[in-house]
C-alpha cells in the first residue's frame, strides 16, 4: 500500500485529524456517495470531525488494499457507537451501532493524496443507526407495502390525469 494512504488510515483511526490531513493535498477532492463532493483538506477535515462527534469511539478498519501505480483502493470498515453529536444532515444520536463498510479509490500524487471516490453502503448505515428497521423484519416488510401502495396509487393518478 501506498506509504501516504497507509498513514491516512492510520491517523483516521486514532483520530487524528491534524494528521490526517497532513497527507493530503490542499486541493484534495474526495467523492463520497450519498454525502457529496468534499473539496480541499477543511471540508475532509469537517467531514471526519463530524463523524467521529457522532461516534466517539469510531474505529477505522482497514481489511484489504491493492495498488497499481499512483493508485490504491482500500476495502475497509467504520464501527462505533452513535452516542455524540448529531450525524449527517442533522440526524440526531440513537445509541445505536453504527457499522460502515466501504472502498476508497485513491490517487496520490508527489507523496499527497490528490483524489479519493469514496464508495459506502447509505443503506447499511440507515439500518445500523435505528434510520430503516433490520432486514427481513417485519417492519421492513411493512414499510415496503406501504411504499409499493403509495407507488401504486401515483401511477394510478398519474395515468387518470394524463390522458393515458
Amino acid at each position: 500500500m501506498n506509504a501516504a494512504v497507509a498513514s491516512y488510515f492510520e491517523a483516521l483511526n486514532q483520530h487524528d485529524l491534524d494528521l490526517a490531513t497532513s497527507f493530503l493535498a490542499e486541493d484534495v477532492v474526495e467523492d463520497v456517495t450519498g454525502i457529496g463532493v468534499l473539496r480541499g483538506r477543511d471540508d475532509v477535515r469537517r467531514f471526519f470531525d463530524t463523524l467521529f462527534k457522532a461516534a466517539p469511539d469510531m474505529e477505522v478498519l482497514v481489511d484489504r488494499t491493492v495498488t497499481e501505480g499512483d493508485t490504491t483502493v482500500v476495502q475497509w470498515r467504520m464501527n462505533g457507537t452513535f452516542t455524540g453529536g448529531p450525524l449527517f444532515n442533522g440526524v440526531q444520536a440513537t445509541g445505536g451501532r453504527l457499522q460502515l463498510r466501504g472502498c476508497d479509490v485513491i490517487d496520490v500524487r508527489d507523496g499527497k493524496i490528490v483524489r479519493n471516490n469514496a464508495f459506502q453502503d447509505g443503506i447499511e448505515v440507515a439500518r445500523t443507526i435505528g434510520m430503516l428497521p433490520p432486514q427481513d423484519s417485519a417492519a421492513e416488510k411493512a414499510m415496503v407495502a406501504a411504499f409499493n401502495g403509495a407507488t401504486k396509487l401515483r401511477t394510478a393518478v398519474r395515468d387518470k390525469f394524463s390522458g393515458s
